[in-house]
C-alpha cells in the first residue's frame, strides 16, 4: 500500500457561502489544510488540487460535481481524498487524517 497517490482536491469559491459566515474563505482553508497536512505527515505523496466552482476547469467529473454543488446547494468549501469527501463546509482534521491513514500516508517523524 505505500506510494499511493493521494490527490485532495478542494472545491470553493472566492466569496464565503452564505450558510458558512464567519468561516474561513475556501483559498484560506485550501492553504490551511496543506500546512496542517504537512506539519503531521509526509506528504510527497500527495497532490493537491484547488476548484474555483464559479469558474471550474474543462474536466467532466469537475464540471458535473459542481453542478452537484449548485443543485444541491452543498456547503464549501468540500474536501475530497481521491474520489472520497471527507469534509463539506468547515472541515475537520480528524476527518481528513483518518482517510489519509487509511490511504497509508506515512506520519512525520
Amino acid at each position: 500500500m505505500d506510494n499511493e497517490k493521494v490527490m485532495i482536491t478542494v472545491y470553493g469559491a472566492e466569496q464565503i457561502c452564505a450558510s458558512c459566515v464567519g468561516a474561513p474563505g475556501s483559498k484560506d482553508t485550501y492553504e490551511w489544510l496543506q500546512a496542517a497536512i504537512g506539519r503531521k505527515y509526509i506528504d510527497d505523496a500527495i497532490t493537491y488540487e484547488y476548484i474555483d466552482i464559479n469558474q471550474p476547469p474543462d474536466e467532466e467529473k469537475h464540471k458535473q460535481f459542481v453542478e452537484q454543488i449548485v443543485e444541491e446547494d452543498l456547503f464549501y468549501p468540500i474536501v475530497f481524498v481521491n474520489d472520497e469527501m471527507v469534509a463539506e463546509g468547515i472541515p475537520q482534521l480528524k476527518t481528513i487524517y483518518k482517510s489519509l491513514d487509511k490511504h497509508g500516508i506515512r506520519l512525520q517523524v
